[in-house]
């Protein structure tokens, strides 16, 4: 069975950190390029981050430097480090693989206010 479960958003202050989680399963996670996206009230979903089999990562312009993607096999979880963070990031944050979309999890909500 196939599932996606994102976990650790909340509601942080302009300048704060979170890290989010994502646990995988049913989708052969470790031959699996995975992605973060988010979505905005009113916006499409974007590609975020991304880190391949072994480890590359790409990230999008917007979150470069302060957004770090990593992956652990052995869990089937795959994380996002977001630390300076600014409003424009708030959103809701899912997971899934890069080339191979599968149904989309419930998300995580990210709020950065003060």
């Amino acid at each position: 069975q196939v599932r996606l479960v994102e976990s650790g958003g909340g509601l942080v202050q302009p300048g704060g950190s979170l890290r989010l989680s994502c646990a995988a399963s049913g989708i052969g996670f470790r031959s699996r390029t995975m992605a973060w996206y988010r979505q905005a009230p009113g916006n499409q979903r974007e590609l975020v981050a991304s880190i391949s089999t072994d480890g590359i990562t790409n990230y999008a312009d917007s979150v470069k430097g302060r957004f770090t993607c990593s992956r652990d096999n052995a869990k089937s979880t795959v994380y996002l480090q977001m630390n300076n963070l600014k409003p424009e990031d708030t959103a809701v944050y899912y997971c899934n693989a890069k080339y191979n979309t599968y149904p989309w999890g419930q998300g995580t909500q990210v709020t950065v206010s003060s």
